[in-house]
């Protein structure tokens, strides 16, 4: 926000929470449809325009978000263009016996915090995340991805089906995995090890006549199952 400066007779800019690198928005459903919207600018385009005037956020820059069920008091659901400019979404659960015992007997989460050892500097991500660029991703493979598109657009299954945008983000994140399984090359099984993350939450299946529907986590599996993999 601009807030007036009696010293310097003018409003200054003050920039918020959002001007860091990792932004975490906790239970982000439960926050207003305005708020969510004003979230597209700054995960898109890594700005935030205010009086007309445009402002960078840091670089590099990521947004990380927790929801819970829509069927919980006081949630609303992401817009569509939102939850298209998520990468992935990753269904946690509950912890396993092991994880919940050493929660149950453990220090304070909290206070483990403090014991967090930088891996990585922002420049080394950025050069990371500029590497995947030389992982190569045949004509083939292009073509299984377009397959997938089509399947997703033209079967009936779900209300849109997956955008441009989501093509863009399945290739990169198939060239991420298979950079972490090093290799330099996109192979069809670096896509479908990302696919369901990648595309589930940006599906939203079409009821049957029976009124039954599956879920799309499951439609997205079936998807894989149906489209045939072309030689890369």
């Amino acid at each position: 926000m601009s807030i007036y400066e009696r010293d310097k007779n003018a409003f200054v800019f003050h920039t918020g929470p959002i001007f860091t690198q990792v932004l975490l928005a906790d239970e982000i459903n439960r926050a207003t449809p305005k708020t969510q919207s004003g979230l597209l600018e700054a995960m898109e385009e890594r700005q935030v325009t205010f009086d007309g005037k445009t402002h960078d956020l840091p670089s590099p820059f990521f947004v990380i978000a927790t929801q819970n069920p829509l069927h919980q008091v006081g949630t609303f659901p992401l817009p569509e263009s939102q939850l298209d400019r998520f990468l992935m979404c990753l269904s946690l659960g509950y912890p396993d016996a092991s994880a919940e015992r050493a929660l149950l007997m453990g220090e304070d989460r909290r206070s483990l915090l403090k014991q967090l050892k930088t891996v990585m500097t922002p420049s080394e991500l950025s050069q990371a995340q500029q590497g995947l660029k030389q992982i190569h991703a045949s004509p083939a493979l292009i073509d299984y991805i377009q397959a997938l598109l089509a399947y997703s657009r033209q079967q009936g299954h779900f209300a849109e089906g997956l955008s441009p945008r989501a093509a863009l983000a399945l290739l990169q994140a198939a060239r991420a995995w298979a950079a972490l399984e090093g290799r330099d090359h996109v192979l069809p099984e670096d896509v479908q090890a990302v696919l369901v993350p990648v595309a589930a939450h940006r599906l939203r299946p079409i009821k049957t006549n029976q009124g039954a529907v599956l879920s799309s986590r499951d439609l997205v599996l079936q998807m894989m199952k149906s489209v045939n993999v072309t030689k890369v």
